[in-house]
């Protein structure tokens, strides 16, 4: 049968079918903003996931230089007393005399050389106060306080061991003796 043989809808028939075509289309709408709503959310949790991802390669990545140039510093505060050691060594070569302790004082001044060379290879810079310089907390450690005539009140009157630092942070504060002097 084609439509000109079909038989004319009456008008509740007429109605009846457009409802039904409004129900079909308000069921597609629902289903539309259904798969709007899922897709905003697939989408929030992939843009949430990407900054998750990005945020954790810049960690692993100050992670790792925080290991590079920090991760030899206990190896490094275990090396300081062979420093100061053979600082002491080398103060004393005003009272040895002697060839033989020349040669031998020689080769610790040598050693030294080659130590600060490997210290200023991996970041450690000593902290050399000078007899007169302010107190600095960051940098000093007090080991003695005495008033002396003559200085003020947190003068550096003798340097006991010189401080270290490894990049940016302290490894080792130098250790002074520090005036105590009364203002006057």
């Amino acid at each position: 049968m084609n439509e000109q043989d079909a038989e004319p809808m009456s008008l509740d028939e007429l109605a009846a079918e457009a409802d039904e075509m409004e129900a079909a289309g308000e069921g597609a709408f629902e289903e539309i903003a259904a798969l709007e709503a899922e897709r905003d959310e697939f989408k929030d949790k992939f843009m949430r996931a990407l900054a998750d991802a990005e945020n954790m390669r810049k960690r692993a990545d100050r992670d790792r230089r925080e290991a590079e140039n920090y991760g030899g510093s206990k190896l490094a505060r275990d090396l300081l007393p062979v420093y100061d050691n053979m600082r002491r060594a080398l103060k004393s070569k005003d009272e040895v005399e002697g060839d033989a302790n020349a040669a031998l004082l020689e080769g610790v001044e040598l050693t030294m050389r080659e130590l600060l060379n490997v210290f200023k290879k991996h970041g450690i810079e000593p902290i050399v106060p000078e007899v007169g310089d302010k107190f600095d907390p960051q940098f000093h450690q007090a080991m003695f306080e005495a008033p002396v005539p003559g200085t003020k009140t947190g003068d550096i009157l003798e340097i006991m061991a010189e401080g270290f630092m490894l990049h940016d942070r302290l490894l080792r504060p130098a250790q002074v003796g520090v005036s105590s002097m009364p203002a006057s």
